[in-house]
């Protein structure tokens, strides 16, 4: 499938339409952490640690742009900005914890291989 495909498929496709979504590397961690808070800039920046402001901007964005990440600005001097999921994006949270279950798993299979290996 190429990229034309996957542009043609998104909005139909569920599996094109989320591999899309969730396509920046640093999507699934923003996504956690705004799962725990709702977080300010700086927070994310240093809880993500190492994520350069331009990266972290463009990821916020396109969460934003698809509607699974709130901005919220306050009119106050310095101003201030609050991150956090709505409701879509809060839909996807289940998933995020499957896929954690999954990781796990996957860490500890590496574990027993490498053990298993050390120990031949």
């Amino acid at each position: 499938m190429d990229t034309d495909d996957n542009d043609r498929l998104f909005g139909i496709c569920p599996y094109v339409t989320t591999q899309k979504l969730f396509s920046g590397k640093w999507s699934l961690l923003i996504m956690h952490l705004l799962d725990e808070k709702t977080l300010r800039f700086g927070e994310l920046q240093r809880a993500l640690g190492d994520i350069t402001q331009t990266t972290l901007t463009k990821q916020l964005r396109f969460l934003e742009d698809y509607n699974l990440v709130q901005r919220k600005v306050f009119n106050t001097i310095p101003p201030k900005v609050e991150y956090s999921l709505t409701n879509i994006g809060t839909e996807f949270m289940p998933v995020a914890q499957a896929l954690a279950v999954f990781g796990n798993a996957y860490i500890e299979f590496i574990k027993t291989k490498k053990e298993n290996a050390a120990a031949q």
